[in-house]
């Protein structure tokens, strides 16, 4: 590893070291979101609902994606910052060897599955008869032709960012993503093509940055750590137990959020399609801060790990504290301008009155949970950082299944299709409380147990 980057894991300020990690993951993590916002933006030009909704109802299978993303993706950037931090350079190329071939294996599986199962799926997602062939569509090209582009995209940009390149990680998830925003007008407009048009884009743009990302290693293979040679990939050892142990439980944390999007879908189904077209904006517009949050927290693993695995806690210490203040002042700033300019901020992305009536109050619900990210998602990249993926599982069931869900369908039983947006409210409020108390306990225990080493 070059010295510059182990002067940044070890000796840069807490506040460049932080903002150098944390500022380009944030933007490679929102590509996800920004792929899908750029899709919905430029389909509802069209002003159709049932377009729009397509694209709202094919989004949690796209979201699922991260199931796999986390598990090869986050769990093997966590394997590669602690062997990085013990100076075991092995490990960490047989790491990321095992998390590019385990990825493009399962992005396989994924694709078939989605091709066999298409049509329980749809209705799975709560496709209707206007929604059922659009939505069908999109996911031809999203999911059943670009499942393995679209992980290998993310994945390798968490490889990539393992090794203190955040630089180049942010830029080939980013450049995808300036494309896509290119191609989307000239497919949805020009071609007429509709939800279809959006999904042909996004393809063709998480192609492009796989190629960028598979040129990077190859022209810097004599300095970079990340290795994509088979030869070194297994199923046995200690490297796939160690990826698993951090992934598994991030994967199933995010396949919690797909299971809470489809149920969301599901009861606003009830109410027409307006209704799933306004749920829809308005979970991908809460998405993009939600997003950068999610990116912040993960930017700064690679901190973590490396101070946890060199038993540097001070330095540890620093930078999530310095961590949680940035996140809750951003959060809290886009919460505000949310509450302020709902209806604008939907109506960028479809102009329909009765959509925009609905989503308008949606979006209110839904950016009250957003300060209340901060401490949540942080003390989730924590724990993974040190390899504590049970802690970071137990949360993830709190935050969905003890909470959130229950909540939706309480909420929206109180206050119906509204109290929806504000399920997450609740939520999130109560996970700040607990992730607060966790991510203390889990300070005090490390501290006490460097103590010991070092007595």
């Amino acid at each position: 590893m070059k010295q510059d980057r182990t002067y940044l894991f070890e000796s840069e300020s807490i506040p460049k070291a932080v903002f150098a990690l944390s500022v380009p993951t944030a933007a490679a993590s929102l590509v996800t979101v920004l792929y899908s916002l750029a899709d919905t933006f430029f389909v509802g030009l069209a002003n159709d609902p049932i377009q729009t909704a397509a694209v709202s109802l094919a989004a949690p299978v796209l979201l699922a994606f991260n199931a796999i993303n986390n598990l090869f993706g986050v769990g093997a950037s966590s394997m590669m910052s602690r062997a990085l931090g013990a100076r075991d350079l092995k490990t960490v190329a047989r790491s990321s060897s095992f998390g590019f071939y385990g990825s493009l294996f399962c992005s396989l599986i994924f694709s078939l599955l989605a091709l066999v199962f298409i049509e329980p799926l749809l209705y799975m997602l709560g496709a209707s008869a206007a929604t059922y062939q659009p939505t069908g569509r999109y996911l031809l090209w999203t999911v059943i032709v670009g499942a393995i582009p679209a992980i290998l995209n993310v994945v390798m940009a968490y490889l990539v960012r393992a090794e203190g390149a955040t630089s180049h990680a942010a830029l080939g998830t980013m450049s995808g993503c300036f494309l896509n925003i290119l191609l989307d007008p000239v497919f949805i407009l020009g071609f007429g093509m509709g939800a279809e048009g959006a999904a042909l884009a996004t393809l063709i743009s998480n192609c492009f940055a796989v190629l960028y990302f598979i040129a990077y290693v190859f022209i810097r293979r004599e300095k970079t750590v990340v290795s994509l040679n088979i030869r070194l990939f297994s199923l046995k050892g200690r490297v796939p137990l160690g990826v698993f142990a951090v992934g598994v439980p991030a994967s199933i944390q995010n396949l919690l959020n797909v299971a809470g999007q489809i149920i969301a879908n599901n009861l606003a189904a009830g109410y027409g399609t307006e209704a799933v077209a306004a749920m829809g904006i308005g979970m991908k517009v809460a998405m993009v801060p939600m997003y950068a949050a999610q990116g912040i927290s993960q930017g700064v693993m690679p901190l973590v790990g490396y101070n946890y695995a060199s038993l540097n806690i001070t330095r540890m210490k620093e930078a999530i504290l310095f961590t949680a203040k940035i996140t809750f002042g951003f959060l809290a700033a886009v919460c505000v301008v949310f509450e302020l300019f709902p209806s604008t901020i939907v109506r960028w992305f479809i102009q329909d009155p009765a959509t925009v009536a609905i989503g308008q109050v949606l979006l209110r619900g839904l950016s009250l949970a957003i300060p209340f990210l901060a401490m949540d998602f942080l003390a989730v990249g924590v724990f993974q950082a040190a390899g504590k993926g049970n802690l970071a599982l137990f949360m993830a069931i709190c935050r969905k299944v003890i909470l959130e869900i229950p909540f939706m369908f309480l909420f929206d039983r109180l206050w119906p299709m509204y109290g929806l947006g504000f399920s997450q409210f609740a939520a999130e409020f109560i996970m700040t409380i607990i992730g607060t108390v966790l991510l203390v306990r889990f300070l005090h225990q490390t501290e006490r147990s460097v103590h010991d080493q070092t007595a």
